[in-house]
């Protein structure tokens, strides 16, 4: 059980590095990327390659030794990083830097799932439920403790390519050490069993890859619950981040540094951290007195009221200290919609833990993750069509708020499935 989460986090710690290292310069670059749709469209492009592929790539995870899968795959992205570092220094072109760093994005997604798919195997199932709480909380510590250190390195270097390779070649050492923790796994020690895949040829596998996990999610009422409430959230989280950056990206009121800028932005975000920070003891908590199904529920109209309250105020506020007010109230609910994500999303994982076998837990954790990506992809395009460039928008707000409602009605109807079964 150590040695797995380690290899989480060696391997999280390595992606904070990196993506702060790259994304600034590559991705978000502030001075050509300011309108919403060029926001929306660096999201897509960092996110959907491994959307779309995840589900049939899962199907390896259920297929080949998974300890072989996190050895194989961390060394790929080493070597992948290596290739950036070393594109960085010769001045390659910005496009084909991106494709690697993609490259590297879509195979830590990879790993990740395979951690999740193999924590049954080694913890008994009645510590998923607070061991997920603890991994996710420590795993978003090391990530961000990995981009502060990237921020460190370039800062004490300066900036340009000479600082972004140094910090990206550093960042190689993540991906290094969850390597070799995988190499001392047991072979076949993190599942699958033996004999437990399906049957069929790999290729077939992968090719099905999204229906056997869609079939999985499906058959079990309370892993469909789950993953309604993740997309349900996913959506408007979508939203609120693009109506986050808008806001903050205004020049600050006097007095007000905190709440605009690169700095407001950064404390939006230690925010919505604190939020999950919160939620890996809460939400231990509330499932076993309130039960997985109705935890994501709990969630939903948690987050509902806060977009109702807390988020709608930013729409409103002209100037002045109703604007100053509406800032603050946009941080409080940052750190309660992390909250309320961050429950739904820890169910989430231990429903389907506990709920899916062996053989196609991989594929389901893939399908999930294409769940969490696309539903926010599309959140932050459709909001990029409508939203005004200051992000004062009282028409998304609502919306966001009537997807949690719709939420919560897929979710009954889902459950009276269950009762007419």
């Amino acid at each position: 059980m150590v040695r797995l989460a380690a290899v989480r986090f060696s391997g999280q710690f390595g992606d904070g590095m990196f993506q702060a290292a790259l994304s600034g310069a590559i991705l978000f670059n502030p001075e050509r990327q300011t309108d919403p749709l060029a926001i929306a469209a660096g999201f897509a492009v960092l996110l959907l390659p491994y959307s779309l592929i995840g589900p049939y790539a899962g199907a390896l995870l259920d297929r080949w030794d998974r300890r072989t899968v996190l050895l194989v795959a961390n060394m790929a992205r080493a070597v992948l990083i290596a290739l950036v570092c070393a594109g960085l220094l010769a001045g390659l072109g910005e496009t084909p830097l991106l494709l690697l760093a993609l490259a590297v994005v879509g195979i830590s997604r990879f790993v990740l799932s395979g951690v999740s798919a193999a924590l049954p195997r080694v913890l008994a199932q009645r510590w998923l439920v607070p061991m997920n709480s603890v991994l996710a909380t420590v795993a978003s510590g090391c990530a961000g403790l990995g981009a502060a250190t990237s921020v460190a390195v370039i800062g004490l270097i300066g900036a340009g390519d000479f600082a972004s390779a140094v910090a990206v070649a550093v960042s190689g050492l993540g991906p290094l050490v969850s390597a070799l923790l995988a190499a001392g796994f047991a072979p076949r020690v993190l599942g699958p069993e033996a004999g437990a895949t399906a049957s069929g040829s790999t290729v077939r596998a992968i090719a099905t890859g999204l229906r056997t996990g869609a079939t999985a999610v499906w058959e079990s009422v309370q892993v469909t619950t789950a993953m309604l409430g993740i997309g349900t959230h996913r959506i408007v989280f979508g939203l609120n981040t693009m109506i986050m950056v808008l806001v903050l990206r205004q020049a600050p009121a006097a007095g007000s540094a905190l709440n605009s800028g690169l700095l407001g932005f950064g404390v939006a975000i230690a925010a919505t951290a604190g939020g999950m920070l919160v939620a890996a003891v809460v939400a231990p908590l509330l499932i076993p007195r309130l039960g997985r199904s109705k935890t994501v529920v709990a969630g939903l109209l948690t987050a509902t009221v806060v977009q109702l309250t807390l988020v709608t105020p930013i729409a409103l506020a002209e100037a002045g200290t109703a604007a100053q007010r509406a800032h603050q109230l946009l941080l409080v609910g940052a750190f309660l919609l992390g909250l309320a994500g961050q429950t739904i999303k820890l169910t989430g994982d231990a429903t389907m833990q506990i709920d899916i076998d062996d053989a196609r837990r991989g594929q389901v954790f893939a399908l999930q993750d294409t769940v969490f990506n696309i539903a926010f992809i599309l959140a932050i395009a459709g909001a990029a069509l409508v939203i005004p460039d200051d992000g004062r928008s009282l028409p998304v707000i609502s919306v966001g708020a009537g997807i949690y409602c719709a939420g919560i009605a897929a979710i009954a109807l889902n459950t009276r499935r269950r009762r007419a079964g």
